[in-house]
């Protein structure tokens, strides 16, 4: 491949796409270890999909925001390098499909010329931090979390501390106490509260969905907002030292917390106080809950032909906003699917007539916002023309799935296929239960979790069933979940196995059931609890029977042949391969990262890439000798015993105060030359110890 060149302002941001492409050309070149190289890549939002030689490409877009400039980018980068569809995520990001790695460089460039990062949307890092879609607008809301969430994203992209963590790491922003951005289903929640007339939130910590839920511990009721990134710094240098790193499915944080508890947990972060950085950025309070830009201009005469559905879409459709005389539209986005064409014409829209922004929603739907209400009509009117018009926004209709068997390597049945079936049954047959709130549907490929299936009132897994010597796609059906407000929510139970194409008789019997014997005003998850699990299992276990499957049965939706169960293997964040020799290559770049740090004034930066080289240099002299390691304090635990008691290497302390030593001191300048010089010190021990061993072999 030619090598790229770009021309972007920011050196930071022109380092890291040079560093790109010149990544992949030595992969190509077969120079870079196939297992690094995939998880530096995944670091810069390049994602292997299911369809072999080309990537998905993930666009952070931090709580969901975007602006007319940037939707128009979007879509010029989807045309140019992909096919122009455009996936919004229930992580407020966009996704573009069938990208050539070779191109990804070139791509980002070209995103960042509107300052749009794909830096850290997959892999082991704190990925896109959300937020709820109405933050800035929520009548309900003590204030705008949008600057918090904002400093959040800032302050955490490229910090050493997050970049090659055992798992991923997920934050997010409630409003109010609604929690509509599902602060107990994230490592680290927020909800806003006052407290006599003072900003701050209420923190949820250590939850997650995946096979193995986990409803997130209240850490504090109030924590005032000055402490915010304090406090998840703090979070993320114990995840980043005492986090599981070998065994993938066991890496979340939620897990950690599991084993020690939340108070030996929380222990361990009051003793990285020391230590954190100095230097946390202002949050932009004025620049976010300042008067949005609208335009003097005259409203558009336009003529409504159907009324009714007028009315219906304002009553669905159309929120007031807090700024008196504002509303935002929802646009219900089927499957999070838009394309181009559509998106150009949507950010004109609201550069020329509304406060020139949207928001992506958790539901995968667009929120336009600060329209005039003299307006509403020419926005129904124009959505209408674009196909953006659908009643039902955020209601029981607007169904979320994840790509599944599309695009996925872990998809094991058809999400979006099984998800457009079903939004059908409702609108033709279960009309009166389209515009409902009680009931949400979520549908996953598998049991990571994308869908969010497992914390819906009605959710679907997709998986297989065994048939004698063949396979036919299946969905588990899981019904109670369901988020309460103010940090509680409730995740759905198991209930049964049916095929795939059972699906659709699923709902029908659910739905049917509900309407004939709930009370006038119980909800769909007080029905479930009244009625109990043992009840559905019994109403849904003939779709179970496989001994009559015909054979359409064995052909999954949106499929023409039989079923073949095929899964890939997972980037999420999947666990590298670690060779030795590239261990000790890393720590000196991880040196030169801490050079480059205190050229900054970046003292806390540069100590922590000094730390990370330490401990990386000790773990190749633990792999050299077959010693399995799986978290940082392991690794240190472990070099004192083999190599420091033994006398193999010698140090004046014990490897864990050596390594440590950054606990016990501010982030100073004097302290971080000391540390960079340490570090140095030790690698060329290292490396001299490695290299007198190969030479004795």
């Amino acid at each position: 491949m030619q090598s790229f060149r770009t021309e972007i302002e920011n050196p930071v941001v022109e380092k890291d796409i040079l560093d790109l492409e010149k990544k992949i050309r030595l992969f190509r070149e077969g120079k870079a270890d196939e297992e690094k190289f995939r998880s530096l890549r995944l670091a810069r939002g390049v994602y292997g999909q299911r369809q072999a030689g080309v990537q998905m490409v993930r666009i952070k877009l931090p709580f969901g925001k975007v602006t007319s400039e940037q939707l128009h980018r979007i879509a010029d980068v989807s045309d140019e390098y992909s096919k122009g569809r455009l996936h919004i995520t229930t992580r407020q990001d966009i996704q573009i499909h069938h990208v050539s790695l070779d191109r990804t460089p070139e791509l980002w460039a070209q995103l960042e010329k509107d300052d749009i990062t794909l830096r850290e949307a997959c892999g082991n890092t704190v990925r896109n931090v959300t937020a709820s879609p109405t933050a800035g607008i929520d009548k309900n809301e003590p204030f705008d979390v949008s600057p918090y969430a904002h400093g959040t994203f800032q302050f955490f992209l490229r910090n050493p501390i997050c970049q090659e963590m055992g798992r991923k790491f997920k934050i997010s922003f409630s409003s109010s106490d609604d929690d509509t951005a599902l602060s107990y289903i994230h490592d680290l929640g927020f909800i806003a509260k006052l407290k006599d007339g003072k900003r701050g939130f209420k923190v949820m910590l250590g939850g997650g969905l995946g096979s193995q839920p986990r409803h997130a511990d209240e850490l504090y009721d109030f924590l005032p907002v000055e402490e915010l990134l304090p406090l998840i710094e703090g979070v993320l240098r114990v995840f980043d030292r005492h986090g599981e790193r070998a065994k993938r499915l066991k890496a979340r944080m939620k897990f950690l917390i599991k084993d020690i508890g939340k108070d030996a947990f929380m222990e361990l972060v009051s003793e990285q106080s020391t230590a954190l950085s100095k230097k946390h950025p202002e949050f932009e309070v004025e620049k976010f809950e300042g008067a949005p830009p609208l335009q003097e201009v005259e409203v558009p005469s336009v003529e409504i032909e159907d009324q009714k559905d007028f009315e219906t879409w304002k009553s669905t459709n159309v929120i007031p906003q807090k700024q008196e005389g504002l509303f935002a539209i929802g646009i219900r986005v089927p499957l999070g699917d838009f394309y181009t064409g559509g998106a150009r014409k949507l950010a004109d829209l609201v550069k020329n007539y509304a406060g020139n922004e949207i928001r992506l929603s958790l539901r995968q739907d667009i929120l336009i916002r600060h329209v005039r209400e003299e307006f509403l009509a020419f926005f129904y009117s124009e959505l209408k023309k674009l196909g953006y018009a659908e009643t039902g926004y955020n209601k029981t209709v607007d169904i979320t799935a994840c790509p599944g068997t599309d695009t996925c390597n872990l998809g094991i049945a058809s999400s979006t296929g099984i998800a457009d079936v079903l939004e059908d049954v409702l609108k033709e047959e279960y009309p009166q239960f389209i515009n409902g709130k009680d009931i949400t549907i979520k549908i996953s490929g598998c049991m990571n979790a994308c869908g969010q299936h497992n914390m819906a009132e009605i959710g679907f897994q997709g998986m297989s069933v065994k048939v004698g010597k063949t396979v036919a796609p299946a969905l588990q059906v899981l019904l109670g979940g369901g988020t309460l407000g103010d940090g509680k929510g409730r995740f759905a139970d198991k209930v049964m196995k049916v095929p795939s194409k059972r699906g659709p008789q699923a709902l029908r019997l659910l739905l049917n059931d509900f309407e004939a014997k709930a009370n006038s005003e119980e909800k769909f998850a007080e029905y479930y609890d009244r009625q109990g699990k043992t009840y559905f299992y019994d109403l849904l276990k003939d779709l179970a029977d496989t001994s009559n499957l015909t054979e359409n049965e064995f052909v999954d939706w949106g499929h023409e042949k039989p079923y073949i169960k095929a899964v890939g293997v997972g980037e999420c964040a999947g666990v590298v391969i670690d060779l030795i020799a590239t261990l000790l290559f890393e720590s000196e770049e991880k040196i030169d990262n801490a050079k480059s740090a205190q050229e900054r004034k970046a003292w806390a930066d540069s100590i922590y890439h000094s730390y990370t080289s330490i401990v990386n240099s000790a773990k190749a002299l633990l792999l050299a000798e077959d010693v399995k390691t799986n978290t940082q304090a392991g690794i240190i635990a472990q070099f004192d015993e083999l190599f420091i008691d033994t006398g193999k290497i010698e140090l004046s302390t014990s490897f864990k105060e050596f390594a440590y030593q950054m606990n016990e001191h501010e982030p100073t300048e004097a302290f971080a030359n000391k540390y960079l010089e340490d570090a140095q010190l030790f690698l060329k021990r290292v490396d001299a110890f490695r290299t007198k061993e190969v030479q004795n072999v």
